[in-house]
């Protein structure tokens, strides 16, 4: 990709965080990782407790990329087909025509994914992983570029369906959007005394320039180290005392991904070792199980990663 196009990029992505943080105040680095996992051509969970801006943050980034934008509320009667569609027959033609679901979109917002019947959940399995969806057996590709944004509250359990862990693999991120400052909640308040900023959110990009993007993510260079590094950190994650399950191959892959945004999203067209450490907090966590001693402990799954971190010696310059 030539360097001017790349500018253009990057000034492009910059605009995009600065509009969406017309809506979502004085949390920029929130912003810069969903974009980050758009860009991956990955998918996020965002977990936190209600009211703090989940969905707002996933709609004003749809609304400033110009890219469709389909929201589901999953309850417990919420249908597989809902998802994915159906087939129905037509007198007019004579056959049985395919009915596109929800997920024929390019963004597709997941509110409280965890309140929703297995089976419904599972309906994203493989429209997450080969973006496509299989209906009475034919295969129907969705859009691109194509990504889920799905919350769930970390508070009241009762009447959910906790996500499994061939689901949550799937998702590049997890992360939450946590509370304002004081200050920032002033401005909230200010803000939408008399309309809602989300109706001020232009569109800064298209659809082309996303795929541009998703293209120059790929092509980001990673040194020989630098696998080695990701793969050593995902292995010691297997072999913790405190992790009951450790991170999959997938896992190593998503991690790549990311840090290869990272560095796309700092202006640069090479990864660093910081790159991948500090995307580990993100990609690993939701795909770590702690044993039933770390739990009766009160140990979380940040200081496993710690200590994995500590003991994975990082790759330097001339190694």
């Amino acid at each position: 990709m030539e360097n001017n196009n790349t500018e253009q990029l990057y000034e492009m992505i910059k605009k995009l965080v600065a509009e969406v943080e017309k809506v979502i105040v004085g949390k920029s680095n929130v912003i810069m990782l969903l974009i980050m996992a758009l860009i991956s051509g990955g998918h996020v969970l965002i977990e936190d407790v209600p009211g703090t801006g989940k969905t707002t943050l996933a709609t004003a980034l749809s609304k400033a990329t110009s890219l469709k934008c389909r929201r589901v509320q999953f309850t417990p009667d919420v249908m597989a087909s809902d998802i994915t569609g159906f087939t129905m027959y037509s007198k007019e033609s004579d056959r049985f025509e395919y009915r596109a679901g929800l997920i024929m979109t390019n963004i597709l917002i997941a509110d409280e994914i965890n309140r929703t019947s297995p089976k419904t959940q599972s309906a994203l399995l493989e429209a997450m992983e080969e973006q496509r969806v299989t209906v009475d057996g034919t295969e129907h590709l969705l859009p691109q570029p194509f990504m889920v944004i799905a919350t769930e509250n970390e508070v009241g359990y009762v009447g959910t369906y906790p996500l499994p862990e061939a689901q949550l693999d799937r998702f590049l991120i997890k992360m939450s959007v946590g509370y304002p400052s004081a200050k920032d909640e002033m401005m909230i308040l200010y803000s939408r005394k008399e309309s809602n900023p989300i109706d001020e959110v232009q569109p800064v990009c298209s659809t082309e320039d996303i795929m541009q993007c998703i293209a120059a993510v790929k092509a980001v260079h990673i040194d020989p180290a630098i696998y080695k590094y990701i793969v050593d950190i995902v292995s010691a994650t297997r072999s913790h005392p405190f992790a009951a399950l450790g991170a999959s191959p997938r896992a190593s892959l998503s991690l790549m991904r990311a840090g290869q945004s990272c560095a796309f999203m700092n202006g640069r067209d090479y990864v660093t070792p910081e790159d991948i450490s500090t995307m580990s907090y993100y990609v690993l966590p939701h795909r770590i199980h702690l044993t039933q001693e770390a739990k009766v402990k009160h140990i979380d799954v940040n200081y496993v990663i710690s200590e994995v971190m500590k003991s994975v010696k990082p790759p330097f310059k001339g190694e």
